[in-house]
Parts: C-alpha cells; sequence; structure tokens
C-alpha cells in the first residue's frame, strides 16, 4: 500500500497472480456501480490488455458483447479520445458504462497506458478505475518512472504481481483497493457453522474480502522477503532491470536491419528486421525466424507477438538471473543470427 501510495483505508488481497487480482476488482467494481441489475454494465479496456481481462468480466457475469476493447496508438497506450467517444455512445444507447481497465506495462509491448487522463476522465464520468499492474506497477518504486506511471496511486484498484516485480516464486500476486469497504462488500457472506470472532471492527479477515475460505499463506514470502532486505533493495534490483533495458535496447537498434516499435517505457521493447523492398509477410517471417535463431543458441529467451498487423520480437528483462552479461549474451547472439539470416 506505501509503496504504490494508497491511503490508509486501502485494503487488499493476496492472490495466486494478476488474473484472479482482476477478477476480484471486476467484481469490486460490478457491486459498486450496478448492483444487482448487471445486464446493461458495459466495461471498457484496451486492445492490448492482457486476455485475462475478457474472462474476468466474463466471470463476473458482463458478456463479451458489454467489454469495449478501444483502439491502441502508434505507441500501443489506449486512445483517451476514443475511450471517451464510446463512452458516449453507450450511455446514449441506453447502457451502463461503469468500468475501465487500463494497463501499466502491456503484456505485448511494455506500454503504460495514459493512467492519469483516464482517471481524470473515470472522475468525470463516475467509473471504477482498475489498473492492470501485475508487470508494470512495482517499477513506480523508481523515481525516474514516476512520470511514466503518474496516476497509477489514483486508481480505485491496482493489479500488482510480486512474483514480477520482487522476484518471488510465482503464485504470488496481489491486489490492492482504494476503497477498503468496496473490497469487503464485493465478497462478505455468513453462515451459522462460522460463528462470529470477537474481534475489533478494523480486523482483516481474508475470507471476508476476497472469494476463498480456505487458503494457503502467500503474504508471508512477501512480508518475509521485505523484513530481511528492505524497499531499498527492491528499488534497486527493479531499477537495474530499467537500466539494463535502456542498455539493451540502444544495443539491438545498432545491429544491421533492427527497426524499434516499441521503446520501453519501463523493461520491455519490441523490434522487427526490416528487410529493403520485403513486404510485411516477408519481415513477419524473417523477425519470427530471427527469434527462433536466437532462442535457439540457448543462453538467452525471446518471445514474439502479432499486434497492429506486424510480427515483433521481445526483450522483456526482469529476472533476478539478468545481470550485464546476460545482455552481452543477447546482442551477440541476435548479431550472430542476423548474420545467418543473410
Amino acid at each position: 500500500r506505501e509503496w504504490m501510495d494508497f491511503p490508509p483505508e486501502a485494503r487488499g488481497l493476496f492472490t495466486t497472480g494478476g488474473s484472479m487480482a482482476t477478477f476480484n476488482a471486476v467484481l469490486c467494481a460490478r457491486e459498486r456501480h450496478l448492483g444487482a441489475d448487471i445486464r446493461r454494465g458495459v466495461l471498457y479496456t484496451s486492445d492490448q490488455a492482457h486476455h485475462s481481462v475478457l474472462k474476468s468480466a466474463k466471470l463476473a457475469g458482463v458478456m463479451p458483447d458489454r467489454v469495449r476493447a478501444v483502439e491502441s496508438d502508434d505507441r500501443f497506450r489506449l486512445r483517451i479520445d476514443l475511450l471517451r467517444e464510446a463512452i458516449a455512445a453507450d450511455r446514449r444507447a441506453g447502457l451502463e458504462p461503469f468500468a475501465v481497465v487500463s494497463t501499466a506495462g502491456t503484456v505485448n509491448t511494455g506500454a503504460v497506458d495514459p493512467l492519469d487522463a483516464i482517471a481524470d476522465l473515470c472522475a468525470a464520468e463516475q467509473l471504477w478505475h482498475h489498473v492492470d499492474g501485475a508487470y508494470g506497477a512495482f517499477f513506480h518504486l523508481v523515481p525516474e518512472l514516476r512520470d511514466t506511471l503518474r496516476g497509477l496511486s489514483r486508481a480505485d484498484s491496482l493489479t500488482l504481481d510480486p512474483h514480477k516485480g520482487m522476484f518471488l516464486p510465482y503464485g504470488t500476486g496481489a491486489l490492492l483497493v482504494r476503497d477498503g469497504a468496496a473490497l469487503r462488500a464485493a465478497h462478505e457472506a455468513t453462515a451459522s457453522y462460522l460463528p462470529a470472532m470477537p474481534h475489533p471492527a478494523d480486523f482483516y479477515d481474508p475470507s471476508q474480502h476476497g472469494p476463498e475460505l480456505s487458503r494457503g499463506f502467500p503474504g508471508l514470502r512477501v512480508w518475509l522477503s521485505v523484513k530481511l532486505y528492505g524497499t531499498a533493495a527492491f528499488r534497486a534490483a527493479i531499477a537495474e532491470k530499467r537500466a539494463l533495458t535502456l542498455e539493451a535496447a540502444r544495443r539491438v537498434a545498432a545491429l544491421p536491419g533492427i527497426a524499434i516499435d516499441a521503446p520501453p517505457d519501463l523493461s520491455l521493447f519490441a523490434f522487427h528486421l526490416a528487410r529493403p523492398g520485403a513486404s510485411r509477410e516477408e519481415e513477419d517471417a524473417a523477425t519470427r525466424a530471427l527469434v527462433q535463431k536466437t532462442t535457439a543458441r540457448r543462453r538467452v529467451m525471446l518471445t514474439g507477438c502479432a499486434t497492429h498487423g506486424r510480427y515483433m520480437g521481445r526483450v522483456c528483462i526482469l529476472s533476478f538471473r539478468t545481470h550485464e552479461p546476460q545482455v552481452e549474451a543477447l546482442v551477440e547472439d541476435l548479431a550472430a543470427a542476423i548474420e545467418e539470416s543473410r
């Protein structure tokens, strides 16, 4: 809560990952803004959003035809002008907009949506603003990235994954909700076989803030890590990944034929192999082969994505094992694969 600059009344929930965190956030938004009548509710997100947003909406009873995937701009960020138009159009059609899910670090290119502008729009339209920061939220700890992530701390709810930004074991996700009462209202339930416990009114009961009664103790590994190493260690570690990414992007961009499609907002960038006179399909095939040849050398692992009509290679630096030698290996292996492709 303090790391993300959320207020004291905020509450949260440890989950198995970002998907469950986003699901619980959508439930909060639905409960707060729609109540029992969810048939006219509309949720908005970006065409770059993680697929768990659509899944979360469906599980919360909001069908796919009530989810709007708003087009992104040439930097892969949600277009605020199109979002505003979509909300107005749905209101005119008699529907009920209730939530916007933006992203702090998209899965394809690492782009950060205009969080502050979206927060302003949601405040004006009285909509719930959820930020999917599963990948990017912990970069909020890095002072130089505060402007990039401006508006994150204004969100009504925030997904964040300690198993990414804190380098902890998988199965360590988290949700923060600005108004803790909203999180409880969306999940609380009683039964005769659950006797009232003599706790103070402000006692936090995880079973009343999430869907599970029986659950593990993922908070232990988060608490212990911070207790042992302190905030400064995590800030330094994630700042190192940012610095390594900037260096990697600079060096990869200097390789012959490489075009950077998405410069790093955080610690991820995307590129393709440009071929003069080649068609888009031929460049896509060449880029796909480049990614495969580089990974086949078994020193680094590249992945790819297809968006905005192009296949791109992705470099994401967010492992506790990634340091300068791994960046050097990336550049060397990419260069060798490019040479093989000629």
